[in-house]
């Protein structure tokens, strides 16, 4: 990465993605907009679901989280087809190659990162609880995109596809929220669940893909990839290929066939028929 102050952008680039101020200010935007979106979740459900207001109150952040993350998802699904589809200086150069909407969705997407790792750290302290895997999750997810705003000479084509890694987020946003209402034996839920294992199973092959894109553009990755962001990067994708991605497909398979909430104990909301309490005393809590 060169000083700021002589950066020069490549012809096809606006200037203004290689002013630091700029960029804070667009992963500024990228923060207060997810937030946005939780509190304008957490206003909507207060005055339009029921189901929202019988949670407790640890389920009725997830609930505004998987809400954020679905929006999130829809914006990651455009950014990802975008680059697999279009004939642009991403897809010609997968290892350089940078556009100004990629640009824009770097320093959103870390903007966004940066929010699930301040709402985890909060609520952890709050709730008094500590999810690791997750943890783990958003840790690499922000700083991967991080390095791709500081080492900023390379390219965004496996950033971008790696954001198309998200299309199963709003399926995973409608699966929740219908079973906390009690939906889950719903020809519409069911329908739900199966375009989402169907999304889990695309992930694997994508990340496939992205093994493949880097292993034939080996020496090219080792020459403009920063060291740093290459160890970050395929740490992230070998537990995303051998741990994360089958173990997410194999639980969202199973909840097809059994539903119940993994992220809260199994436990029914009162819609299902069952009271808090007779759910809490009855079901041991498993965290996903």
């Amino acid at each position: 990465m060169m000083d700021p102050e002589q950066q020069t952008p490549p012809p096809q680039l606006s200037a203004e993605y290689f002013s630091w101020d700029y960029r804070l200010q667009l992963i500024c935007i990228g923060f207060g907009f997810y937030a946005a979106i939780f509190l304008l979740s957490h206003l909507l459900s207060v005055a339009l679901s029921c189901t929202y207001n019988s949670l407790l109150a640890k389920e009725k952040v997830f609930w505004n989280l998987a809400a954020t993350r679905a929006a999130f998802g829809i914006q990651s699904i455009v950014a990802g087809l975008r680059a697999l589809t279009e004939d642009s200086a991403l897809f010609k150069d997968r290892i350089r190659g940078q556009e100004d909407w990629s640009w824009f969705h770097i320093l959103t997407a870390t903007g966004f990162f940066v929010f699930e790792n301040v709402a985890l750290h909060v609520s952890s302290v709050v709730f008094r609880s500590f999810d690791l895997p997750l943890a783990t999750h958003h840790f690499f997810a922000l700083s991967g995109f991080a390095g791709a705003v500081v080492w900023d000479s390379q390219g965004h084509y496996l950033p971008m596809v790696t954001l198309l890694l998200e299309m199963s987020t709003p399926f995973t946003c409608i699966s929740w929220m219908l079973l906390k209402a009690g939906w889950a034996h719903t020809l519409f839920w069911r329908a739900n669940q199966w375009v989402m294992i169907h999304m889990f199973h695309c992930r694997m092959v994508l990340t496939y893909y992205m093994w493949w894109v880097t292993l034939t553009h080996w020496e090219e990755v080792n020459t403009y990839v920063a060291l740093p962001v290459r160890l970050i990067f395929f740490s992230g994708l070998a537990l995303l290929t051998l741990i994360i991605n089958p173990i997410w497909t194999h639980k969202k398979t199973m909840q097809l066939l059994n539903p119940v909430d993994w992220n809260f104990g199994n436990k029914p909301t009162p819609n299902s028929g069952a009271t808090r309490d007779q759910a809490e005393g009855s079901v041991k809590p498993h965290v996903s």
